[in-house]
């Protein structure tokens, strides 16, 4: 092993955010390109100081002819490094970027769970946090879409997973390296990059924002926008973590599931609570009712009832819900 400062920095953060303890199971999510080459090296290499077990999945969505052969390459390099290895292939091409990975994170559940594992990590560095940051900047997600990407989570909070496996720990260790330093550190080792040719599909929205916005932003307004974009992540992820736990203790307090399965909702004290946190309380409410991620024009329709009259109601939510206003309370119920 030529050990290198690479191997250094991540064996530094290891010991301080304890992302990977001693005597992990770890399930290693291998795409054969630059980022999770880099992370598979890093982790075998660092393997005997923190006797982990390892093994690798890769998942192949058939989005492209040589799909199958990327996933041989995979096998043939696990094969090489003497670790187990699966290869789980999409039965329906996923039809979007956000199919494609609530299948990928599904599938990465269902293997850690039948292997044993007790992490599943991947190869996301600073560079996809940027990424990640200027896309949902654009779409408007608020301060959760930025704190993106954070450093390790519950696989099951991932999107389309059981959270029967929320026992399992979703890990980046890359977070702290650009895609320049993977690059470097593959060339360095001579590790077989397989080149992903959908990565220069500009119909991909992210492809788009790696190759023209983020090269536009660092040339004409910050040459360290990935670094500053990433700390953003960071900063957001923490304040976004101590805002979640409030809510979910005020979402205790104000709510109340009835026996026939309608909702009420103490007006007067989620009322006086801050409207970032009554917005977190509906939000936390919507999910409950409505199964999917609600949307903003949703969740403030919710908020004007706080103030309304006695009698009014809401037009219907998907599914037939319904919120009306019966003093001292709003209630959420099915109809129909």
């Amino acid at each position: 092993m030529a050990w290198s400062l690479t191997h250094a920095n991540l064996l530094a953060l290891l010991k301080q955010k304890i992302l990977l303890p001693k005597d992990s199971h770890i399930l290693m999510a291998v795409s054969g390109g630059q980022d999770s080459l880099c992370l598979a090296r890093l982790l075998i290499d660092l393997k005997p100081k923190w006797q982990w077990t390892l093994a690798i999945v890769h998942c192949d969505h058939r989005w492209r002819e040589d799909s199958s052969d990327n996933a041989d390459h995979v096998l043939a390099l696990a094969r090489q490094w003497q670790l187990p290895a699966w290869v789980e292939v999409a039965e329906d091409v996923p039809g979007s970027e956000a199919a494609a990975r609530e299948w990928r994170y599904g599938r990465l559940a269902t293997v850690a769970q039948r292997e044993g594992c007790t992490h599943v990590v991947t190869g996301h560095t600073e560079s996809d946090r940027a990424e990640t940051v200027l896309y949902n900047l654009i779409r408007g997600t608020g301060i959760d879409g930025i704190a993106t990407l954070p450093w390790v989570r519950s696989l099951g909070d991932s999107v389309g997973v059981s959270l029967d496996c929320c026992d399992i720990k979703l890990v980046r260790p890359l977070l702290n390296l650009s895609r320049g330093e993977t690059a470097a550190f593959c060339q360095e080792h001579q590790l077989p990059i397989w080149e992903d040719s959908s990565n220069q599909n500009l119909k991909l929205r992210r492809n788009r924002i790696r190759q023209e916005l983020l090269p536009y932003v660092k040339e004409h307004f910050n040459p360290q926008v990935e670094k500053a974009l990433a700390q953003m992540a960071d900063i957001s992820a923490a304040d976004t973590d101590y805002l979640n736990s409030q809510a979910a203790q005020l979402f205790r307090q104000c709510t109340l599931q009835a026996a026939d399965a309608s909702w009420e909702i103490d007006r007067q004290l989620l009322r006086s609570q801050p409207l970032a946190m009554q917005r977190r309380v509906i939000r936390r409410l919507l999910q409950e009712v409505l199964r999917t991620s609600p949307n903003f024009s949703q969740i403030e329709k919710l908020i004007g009832l706080l103030e309304a009259p006695n009698g009014s109601q809401s037009d219907p939510f998907p599914g037939g819900w319904i919120a009306s206003v019966r003093k001292p309370l709003l209630v959420l119920r099915q109809i129909g």
